[in-house]
Parts: structure tokens; C-alpha cells; sequence
């Protein structure tokens, strides 16, 4: 096994995604193998999928996870679309157990946004930039001169007048949900993102989630004086992202 590869593993709310990375390069150097989440997706539950996807990959070595939760010394400290009993468990204790390799756990949202950092659209930039992955919710990875501030969970924020977070009108999943289009979807993004703007100042915002690959379809909507782009590495980010944390863990 060489130094350069790391599995990378994306556990969401209704997959559970990995591959093996190359971590100088970005690359995925097997195909990007995915099992459904379990549900209830609890901690056991889980765990067993985890190990499932490991042996898939017929894999012997340190794993990265990026995974939907609030994350601090390896415990989840939240649980975002997955079942709450994962909240106080050792993500990255539950993982080794189950697998048998050791694992590396950080939010999902922060592994994506390693990933476009290190290889896609923040690459390069200065200043503060902001990753926003939308899907089942609203994550976000927040960096301040290359440097993460972990575990930002800004999709979870109060907008002026309403009475659920973000999330709840601006995901994949609620313009999905309310059958709306994607003029008044990208409405809703563009008041979440001027909200975004006036607490931050981003130097860029960068959108990722599989909708990113629809941007021209919403992006005329996006009228906030920010400099906002779709992201390079799209569905992959958060397998290239966890691998890069398992190899060097920035917090």
C-alpha cells in the first residue's frame, strides 16, 4: 500500500460513498462505490454499511470519513438526517470497531470543502471563503487564509421572518419537497446567501451538492454582490476530502 492512498469514505443521509484516493493528486483511483443508508440509521446499523463498503474496496489501511454530524475529538456532537442516537458516540471508535481499519472522522460539509480547497475552485484563494454543499441540507465549510474553522453548520441559521432554519427552504431537498421552480428556488438560495454576505464578507462562495451541476439553471437568480461559483469536484469532494483529513488532520 502506498503512502499516496487513503480511502475516502462520504456517509450521508441516503448513501454511504466511498473510493480510494490519491492524495497528491486528488484522483480517485477505483470507482466510487455506494450502499444505501440504512434506516433507522443508527449507530449499528451504519457501522455494519461502513464495514460493507470497506470490503468492497477490499481495503487494509487508514480510512477518512466525512460525515453528517458535528464532530470534536472523533464524537459526534449532532446528527443532521441521520438517527439522534448517534449523538455522544465515537464516530471514529464505531467505525475502527466495525472495519477494522483506523479511522479519521471530521463533518462532511468540512471535507468537502479540504477537497475544493486543496484541488477545485478555493485553490489558490485568499481571504475568507465559504463552501456551501447543498443536498438533504445546507452544509458549509468555513476558511479564513486556507485555514478551516470546523464545524460552522451554517445551514442551520435563522433567516429574518422565519421560523425554521435555512435548510428547511433552500436545500436540494426542499425545492424537491414543494415542487418549486428553480426561478423561486434560487430566490430563496440568493436570500440565504445575502444573509451569508452580511455577517462574513466572503471573498468567495463556492456551491456544491449535485445541484451545482444544474448552476446555470438557477445562477441568474443569484444577484448578491459576492463572487459565487459551482464547485470543480462535485459529488467526489467529500471522499477526496476525508481522505486528505485521515493523512493530515488540521484540527
Amino acid at each position: 500500500m502506498s503512502d499516496k492512498k487513503i480511502v475516502g469514505v462520504d456517509v450521508g443521509a441516503s448513501g454511504i460513498k466511498g473510493a480510494v484516493v490519491n492524495i497528491e493528486t486528488g484522483e480517485l483511483l477505483t470507482e466510487r462505490f455506494k450502499l444505501p443508508t440504512p434506516k433507522p440509521a443508527t449507530p449499528q446499523a451504519m457501522a455494519g454499511t461502513f464495514a460493507e463498503l470497506i470490503k468492497i474496496l477490499d481495503w487494509n489501511g487508514p480510512i477518512g470519513c466525512g460525515f453528517p454530524a458535528i464532530i470534536k475529538k472523533g464524537i459526534a456532537h449532532s446528527a443532521a438526517n441521520i438517527d439522534k442516537s448517534w449523538i455522544g458516540t465515537n464516530v471514529e471508535e464505531m467505525f475502527t470497531n466495525a472495519c477494522g481499519c483506523p479511522v479519521k472522522a471530521l463533518n462532511d460539509a468540512d471535507a468537502a470543502g479540504l477537497a475544493e480547497m486543496s484541488f477545485g475552485k478555493g485553490k489558490g484563494v485568499d481571504g475568507i471563503v465559504l463552501l456551501i454543499t447543498i443536498g438533504s441540507g445546507l452544509g458549509s465549510a468555513l476558511f479564513v487564509n486556507g485555514r478551516l474553522v470546523p464545524n460552522s453548520e451554517l445551514g442551520h441559521i435563522y433567516l429574518k421572518g422565519e421560523e425554521k432554519v435555512a435548510e428547511f427552504k433552500a436545500s436540494s431537498a426542499a425545492k424537491k419537497r414543494e415542487d418549486i421552480s428553480y426561478e423561486i428556488w434560487g430566490k430563496r438560495l440568493n436570500d440565504y446567501l445575502e444573509h451569508l454576505d452580511r455577517i462574513f464578507s466572503p471573498d468567495r462562495v463556492i456551491l456544491g451538492g449535485g445541484i451545482s451541476r444544474k448552476f446555470e439553471k438557477y445562477s441568474s437568480y443569484l444577484t448578491t454582490n459576492v463572487d459565487i461559483v459551482p464547485a470543480d469536484l462535485r459529488n467526489n469532494a467529500g471522499s477526496i476530502g476525508a481522505a486528505l483529513y485521515a493523512a493530515h488532520p488540521v484540527f
